[in-house]
């Protein structure tokens, strides 16, 4: 399997109440339980279940996430800048695995 690499894109400056967008990317296989692999054992599902960011330890947004979502989910979601801070966004998979990243933003 790849290892598992979270990334993300916030503006390092956003003016007051301006509407910006966070993406995130992170590198995952997304097993749904369904596939086999080369010798034709199922590959155990193992997804990435919970998606949850906060911003200066305040939740902003999550996202329950299921077997449906493709490899490497791609998430974007507009925030509206009020004061400066640090995300923290956190991906839970299947196993209980946590992956996380912080990212800071300075408003003006």
């Amino acid at each position: 399997m790849s290892k598992i690499k979270p990334r993300g894109k916030v503006p390092k400056k956003a003016a007051i109440d301006e509407i910006v967008e966070i993406k995130t990317l992170i590198r995952h296989p997304m097993h749904s339980g369904r596939m086999k692999d080369k010798n034709g054992k199922i590959i155990p599902k193992r997804i990435i279940n919970k998606f949850v960011v906060k911003f200066n330890n305040e939740e902003v947004f999550n996202m329950n996430l299921e077997p449906s979502i493709s490899t490497n989910p791609y998430i974007a979601f507009p925030f509206k800048a009020k004061v400066s801070g640090t995300f923290d966004f956190q991906w839970i998979d299947d196993n209980g695995d946590k992956y996380s990243m912080k990212r800071k933003m300075t408003v003006a």
